[in-house]
Formats: C-alpha cells, structure tokens, sequence
C-alpha cells in the first residue's frame, strides 16, 4: 500500500515501511504521522516475525527537517517523532533496519533503535544536531547503551559521522553487506527468520529487553520535557 512518503508491504510474517520522500527521505511531519499510522496496525498483529525499515531514494533518511526544530512548531514536532519510537517500544516481534546510504539525524535514530542494523557498505550514521543548536534526544538515551559512553559523546557532542565499516566495529550495525550484492544479501538474512517460531522469537524479545531493565517511556519523557522547556528557550536553539 502507498501512502506517498512511504509504502507499506506485508508478506505471512514480515511487514516493512519503506521512505519514499525522494533522495534523501527528510522526515517531515506529514511522512512521521504516515509512519506513525504504520507502526500502529503492527502492534497487535501476532502473526508477524519481524517489521522491516527500508529505503527508497539515495539515503535511509537525512533526518527531520530543520525548519520543523524551529520556534513553535518544534513541541508539535517532537510529539510526533517520539511516538514514533513509543509505538516501536510495544512492538513484540524483531525491528530491522535497513540502510543503503546515510542515516543522519532522526534517521539515524531510527536505524539505532532498530533490534538489528544491516547495512551496505555506502551506509553512514551521524547526528549533525549540535551543528544546528539543537541535541538528539533519543540518540541521548540509546546510542551510550550500544557503543558506549566515551565514543557516543564524541558523535552526539561533535557530530561526527562514521562509515559502515566504524559502525560495525562499534556495534551499531550487525551486519555490512556489498553494495553490488545487497539486496540479495538481505533477503537471506530475512529469509532466515523463516524457521524460526514467531511466539517464540516474540518472547525472547520481551525476555531480552525485560532483563535489561530499562524504563524508557520514563527516560523519553525527561529528556522531551528538558528539551523543549530548557534547550528550546536558548538563543542558539533558535537562531
């Protein structure tokens, strides 16, 4: 089904939300309701094994447009991006990224909150938003947890972007696939879910995430509130 900013797709067990806003997939507010919408259907359907995040266009996604970080639309804004990964937090079956180009931004975050990263070797992470007076907040909370906290402050505070290659090393992606062979690469990869039983990879999920012992709904509405009733009233935020 096409929706303009993304298609949705569905097979037996696996479903994916493919960016469908041109080359870089900026994420505007319409195309986050869209994924909202998409995500929501998936939350109580048993049957599935896994939710796929695929791109058309250049990159996985450049990340929110900036003029949407801005003045009084950013509350709006940012209530609508974090149901993003609110919706994506009730999900039982596996989250799976994949990236053939950049993810920057929200797109980075994403990809990162994704249960597995697969990307091909042209794929890059960052998180440009110091550069635009502004912080990532979910990448606050869930990058230190995947790559540690030393390496994470180094992208979140200075907004380096990394290659393929640094993220594997990292740990934020699980696998880097050739560019000429990804696609075919990929679909072993997803085809490999397929004797796996999908009640059972739903609770060994819950187990997983359950033993870690986070509350993120907590930690996401902390650092929401910082930052738009802290950071969004410097002079810097909103130049």
């Amino acid at each position: 089904m096409e929706n303009d900013l993304i298609i949705i797709e569905k097979t037996k067990e696996v479903a994916k939300i493919i960016f469908n806003n041109g080359d870089y997939n900026i994420l505007n507010m319409e195309m986050m309701d869209q994924i909202n919408e998409a995500i929501i259907q998936f939350i109580g359907d048993d049957s599935l094994k896994a939710l796929v995040f695929d791109h058309n266009g250049k990159d996985f996604s450049a990340g929110v447009d900036i003029g949407d970080h801005m003045g009084d639309k950013a509350p709006k804004m940012i209530k609508i991006f974090h149901d993003i990964f609110r919706n994506l937090n009730k999900l039982k079956c596996l989250t799976i990224a994949s990236v053939k180009g950049s993810a920057l931004g929200g797109g980075c975050e994403i990809a990162m909150f994704c249960d597995i990263v697969i990307t091909s070797e042209r794929a890059k992470f960052g998180q440009p938003e110091i550069k635009v007076g502004v912080f990532p907040p979910i990448a606050m909370l869930v990058l230190p947890q995947i790559i540690g906290n030393k390496k994470a402050i180094e992208i979140l505070l200075l907004g380096e972007v990394i290659n393929a290659t640094e993220a594997l090393q990292l740990g934020l992606t699980n696998h880097v696939f050739p560019n000429e062979s990804y696609e075919q690469e990929f679909t072993k990869f997803i085809d490999s879910l397929n004797n796996l039983s999908t009640i059972v990879l739903q609770y060994s999920k819950k187990a997983f995430y359950d033993g870690l012992g986070l509350d993120f709904e907590t930690q996401l509405n902390q650092i929401e509130e910082f930052y738009l009733k802290e950071l969004m009233t410097t002079h810097d935020a909103n130049e």
